[in-house]
């Protein structure tokens, strides 16, 4: 029965006996003329939107099949969706996107757009009155902005099996196509300059005709192209090939290279999101708060006023227009999600402190998260009742209602640029993916409803009712465009697949370390010559260099605020870190000398924070986050690990987020404890692939590693994470009350390059003879195995100290060479045994041929307790010497 449709097939039939029992409308109508009276869309750009659905469409088809004979390997679908399409078209091409997996309209519009070869001239009134469903305007609404701080059926496809190409489908007519020439396949960039002209002015894009309906040409074909000639591509054809690479994980594929099938381009400015579910998010938020700060500079990108970085570096540019908007679809199970209410909550927040943040928030709401329905009303009384965003709301399958509303709601953003959510009513037809059986939770009745809304229908309905198009034509429109589907399919199933390991992982993490050093060497000659003058005025005539021997902390500040003078678009954020200046002290006086537009204070939300970070960086800022402690980093770490850490890997280096996370963190604070203050994991961090971990324990190679962590950043788009111990922050002394040895001289610019501390290197410190035995440690451990080293040498045992600095990637060189020196290596980790540093080193050493003997000191597996009871769970001095002493008398 038709009501119990579960498969690509009967869907396919059921849109066919649909389409041929529609009535034909009395007259023909000019494709030019709106398609019903005070219609927003003309005919013409009502069959562009039922291109991109029918396309869409033709894709989850081609999915089911693909995956039918094990060549697919991806089958979430769009189909139900595909109203998303009039979004796009309500949007400019230059609007960054993050859209959800049930895009592939919306993809397939931008693409068209994009590339010239559709307009939707968005009318200078946009959203002028309150649209059906929008709130009224929050209050605060006209406050002035300020700064923060202050399978596919019937005869389209084969049989189950090998597949194989033919002829078209028998009685397959040929179908009208746009003029354009440019495929989003095309050299990136092209298409984007194609559209910017055409969807950014609001205008008609050059050369573009709607050919009548029932035109000889065959999509995707040049009609006077002879036997043999090359069959040329319109955009949506480019844009299935796009998406059927990512299907069967095709290297060619364009943004994701064969890793993962995920909707994303760079010249569509549409940036790859992971499958978490709204972790996407809170990059869009913080992806329009950087767009919007970056609108406010000058055409030369600097900030408008007095700007005290003078010509030192160069300016930060968006990728994206300076009027655009931000963004971001997904389901309405996500609403639920903690990263989702983050990202509500977070562009409220700062929208009632006048800030402004060009969000658009779109919720395909088809009332299902896979089994899962969203209790009736449930979603609605969500989505309104977040302060400081604005509600709009529509029939997602009905394409003249959406557009309208996306128009509204987009114009509002734009001009206002400040936070929207657009509701779209959707449903979900075929199941959650190809294993899901819907009949196992749904009725025949549900389903059959869903099918009655088909978007696909419904525009067809209106083209037809309106005398559009005969469902004769639209049938052929159809047919052609699934022919044309299925040819690419066959074709890119035999394109070359990701093969070995070095081709996963080229894009993960890219090193160039050369180059990194460089980047140093040049913020040295900026800050001793051309930038001396401003360098000398920002630190108030009182340079770091010339303040004597500097703490930990302090260093870190220094550094930080060189780095503010280098990089113009590096931002400084977090709790506490603006007029306080950090809980203890790292970031004070930054603001005072950069102003509240580069530091300020944010909301208490680590996910928040760090989803700020990702979106500046994405939008071209160097952020510099901080997390107060290590233990609330565990409340975000997926902002890390599936968001930040997997940018470079899902677009193949097309989209990059640089990064510095700041985080206080590790345990012996005294007089201050407990665990959420003493926080000895870092097995998260160092799980993440690419991501870089840094560790400073002395002042001196912390000024260095801020620099390093700067420069990667910048250079090689990298994340890291720089882990400042607490305990150490103000320490001054080593050996001795008073004799300062854990002070240091803050380097003057001309010697940052000779104490440039490069990634995966460590630091050595000889004691006594140095060849008795070697410590490997980090953090609290450095001092604490200085000073126990110090004892052996009094019993005459000579000790090699190797401060690892750097945790991921590990300094796997380093460590095998001095291990060798002495044959002996105690492995010092003031991290817990299950899960610690030590069992990466201990692999190092084993992997890097070590034969020697080998022993380890660690924190027990216990959470940091109050008081003097740390003693009991945490490394002590005494537990390392007496380890090199057991590992000397073997």
């Amino acid at each position: 029965m038709l009501s119990d449709v579960t498969t690509p097939q009967d869907l396919d039939d059921r849109f066919r006996e649909a389409l041929a029992g529609l009535a034909a409308a009395p007259r023909r109508r000019d494709p030019a003329e709106p398609v019903h009276d005070d219609a927003p869309l003309t005919g013409a750009q009502l069959l562009d939107l039922f291109d991109a659905q029918v396309t869409s469409r033709q894709l989850d088809l081609a999915g089911r099949w693909l995956r039918s004979f094990g060549e697919g390997f991806y089958t979430i679908g769009s189909a139900g969706h595909e109203g998303n399409a009039a979004v796009a078209a309500a949007l400019r091409p230059g609007d960054p996107a993050l859209l959800h997996y049930r895009s592939g309209a919306f993809y397939c519009l931008r693409a068209a757009q994009a590339a010239g070869e559709v307009a939707f001239p968005v009318p200078e009134e946009e959203a002028a009155a309150p649209a059906s469903g929008a709130e009224s305007t929050p209050p605060g609404a006209e406050s002035t902005p300020s700064e923060p701080g202050a399978g596919m059926p019937g005869a389209m496809m084969p049989e189950v099996g090998t597949p194989e190409l033919g002829a078209p489908p028998p009685g397959a007519q040929g179908a009208p196509s746009g003029t354009g020439t440019t495929s989003p396949g095309a050299e990136p960039g092209a298409g984007a300059e194609a559209g910017a002209g055409a969807g950014a002015a609001g205008g008609p894009a050059a050369g573009r005709d709607h050919p009548a309906v029932g035109d000889d040409a065959a999509v995707g074909q040049d009609a006077s192209a002879g036997e043999g000639e090359a069959v040329r591509e319109d955009a949506y054809a480019g844009a299935a090939r796009d998406v059927l690479r990512g299907m069967v994980a095709s290297a060619r594929e364009p943004i994701a290279g064969g890793r993962h099938k995920v909707f994303g381009r760079a010249d569509l400015a549409i940036v790859p999101t992971t499958s978490t579910i709204a972790s996407h998010l809170p990059r869009a938020v913080g992806a329009g708060l950087a767009l919007e700060r970056l609108r406010r500079r000058d055409p030369a990108g600097r900030r408008a006023g007095a700007d005290p970085l003078g010509d030192v570096g160069q300016p930060p540019r968006s990728p994206w227009p300076p009027d655009a908007i931000v963004v971001c679809s997904f389901g309405d199970a996500s609403v639920n999600h903690a990263s989702a209410t983050a990202a509500f909550n977070t562009a409220g927040w700062y929208d009632h402190t006048g800030l402004r943040i060009p969000v658009l928030f779109v919720c395909e709401d088809n009332g299902l998260g896979i089994s899962v329905r969203s209790p009736k009303g449930w979603v609605e009384a969500t989505l309104r009742s977040k302060p400081g965003i604005r509600y709009f709301s529509a029939d997602g399958t009905d394409p003249v209602q959406t557009y309208a509303a996306a128009v509204e709601a987009a114009g509002w953003v734009r001009r206002h640029r400040r936070p929207a959510v657009l509701h779209l009513s959707t449903v979900r037809l075929m199941g959650h993916a190809g294993a899901d059986a819907e009949t196992a939770y749904r009725s025949a009745g549900e389903i059959a409803a869903d099918l009655d809304r088909d978007p696909v229908l419904a525009t067809a309905r209106l083209l037809v009712a309106a005398g559009v198009a005969t469902t004769g034509e639209l049938l052929a429109r159809y047919d052609e465009r699934g022919w044309q589907v299925r040819r690419i399919a066959e074709e890119v199933l035999g394109e070359p697949k990701l093969a070995s390991a070095a081709e996963v992982v080229a894009e993960l993490a890219p090193r160039r370390p050369a180059r990194v050093a460089r980047a140093v060497a040049d913020a040295a000659v900026r800050a001793g010559g051309p930038g001396a003058a401003v360098r000398a005025d920002t630190f108030g005539g009182r340079l770091p260099e010339a303040a004597g021997p500097l703490t930990l902390a302090q260093s870190i500040n220094a550094a930080l605020a060189d780095g503010m003078l280098d990089h113009p678009g590096m931002v400084v954020f977090g709790e506490d870190v603006a007029a306080r200046g950090g809980v203890y002290g790292v970031t004070k006086g930054l603001r005072d000398r950069y102003g509240a537009a580069r530091v300020f204070d944010t909301l208490l939300d680590e996910t928040s924070i760090l989803g700020l970070g990702l979106g500046a960086g994405l939008a071209g800022l160097l952020p510099v986050p901080e997390i107060q402690y290590l233990a609330y980093l565990h409340n975000a770490e997926d902002q890390l690990r599936g968001e930040a850490a997997t940018m470079r890997f899902f677009s193949s280096g097309a989209f990059r987020n640089p990064m510095v996370v700041r985080v206080p963190g590790l345990a012996y604070q005294e007089g201050f404890g407990g665990h959420f203050h003493n926080d000895n994991s870092l097995a998260v961090l160092r799980d993440v692939p690419g991501l870089v971990v840094a560790v400073p324990a002395r002042p001196d190679d912390a000024a260095a590693m801020v620099r390093t962590c700067l420069a990667s950043a910048a250079v090689d788009g990298s994340v890291c994470v720089l882990v400042e111990p607490i305990a150490l922050y103000h320490t001054r002394d080593l050996y001795a009350e008073g004799d300062g040895e854990w002070l240091s001289d803050y380097a003057e610019p001309g010697a940052w390059a000779a104490g440039h501390a490069p990634i995966g290197r460590a630091r050595v410190y000889g004691v006594g003879s140095a060849e008795d035995v070697t410590i490997v440690t980090f953090g609290n451990g450095v001092p604490m195995s200085l000073r126990a080293a110090a004892t052996l040498a009094d019993e005459g045992v000579g000790s090699r100290v190797v401060d690892l600095r750097w945790l991921a990637p590990l300094p796997v060189a380093d460590i095998v060479r001095e291990a060798s020196v002495t044959g002996r290596v105690l492995v010092v980790d003031e991290t817990r045994r299950s899960g610690g540093v030590g069992e990466g080193v201990l692999a190092a050493l084993v992997d890097g041929g070590y034969v020697g003997a080998a022993r380890r000191v660690a924190a027990i597996d216990s959470f940091v307790p109050l008081g003097p009871a740390t003693r009991a769970v945490l490394v002590t001095e005494d537990a390392i010497t007496q380890g090199a002493r057991t590992l000397l008398a073997r």
